[in-house]
C-alpha cells in the first residue's frame, strides 16, 4: 500500500526541496544594500501620494461586479457547448474494400456516450441556454443605462 503513495511523497518532498533551496539561494544571491528609495512604498508603477487607507468610488466596485457576472457567465456557457455538441452514441464502421464504404454502426463505449446531453433534450437545454442569455443580456443593458461603464 504504500508503494502506491510513494510518487506522491516524492513530489512533496522534492516540492519542498526546491522551496527551501530557493529561498536560501534567494538570500545568499540577492543584494544586500538597503537604501531610502528601496524602502519607499510603490504601488503599480508610480509613487504613492496621500494616504494609503483612502476610499475608492462606488463605480470601481460596480465595474468589478459586472466584470465578474459575465466571467461566471463564461465558465457556465463552455461545459454546455462541450456537452450540448457532444459525440452521438454510434459510430459508422468503415470496411477493410477499397472503396472504403460503411458497413455498419458500433456502438461506442458507455463512458464516452454518457459525456453529452441526450438527443431528445439537446433543443431543451439550448432554450435554457438562450433564456440565461437573455437576462444576462438584460442585465448588461440595465447596467448601462444605469451609467455603469461612464467614468465621470
Amino acid at each position: 500500500m504504500a508503494t502506491e503513495f510513494n510518487p506522491i511523497f516524492l513530489f512533496v518532498l522534492v516540492a519542498i526541496g526546491m522551496s527551501i533551496s530557493m529561498i536560501i539561494a534567494t538570500h545568499l544571491i540577492g543584494p544586500k544594500q538597503s537604501s531610502a528609495v528601496k524602502q519607499m512604498p510603490y504601488e503599480s508603477g508610480m509613487d504613492p501620494i496621500g494616504d494609503a487607507r483612502q476610499r475608492f468610488d462606488v463605480r470601481y466596485y460596480l465595474v468589478a461586479i459586472v466584470f465578474l457576472l459575465f466571467d461566471v457567465e463564461l465558465l457556465y456557457l463552455y461545459p454546455w457547448a462541450v456537452a450540448q455538441w457532444s459525440v452521438d452514441t454510434t459510430v459508422a464502421v468503415a470496411s477493410a474494400t477499397p472503396g472504403g464504404g460503411v458497413v455498419e454502426t458500433a456502438p461506442i463505449s458507455p463512458a464516452v456516450s454518457a459525456a453529452g446531453v441526450p438527443e431528445d433534450f439537446r433543443n431543451l437545454v439550448f432554450g435554457e441556454i438562450l433564456v440565461f442569455v437573455a437576462i444576462l443580456a438584460a442585465a448588461y443593458a440595465y447596467a448601462w443605462k444605469k451609467g455603469v461603464f461612464e467614468w465621470r
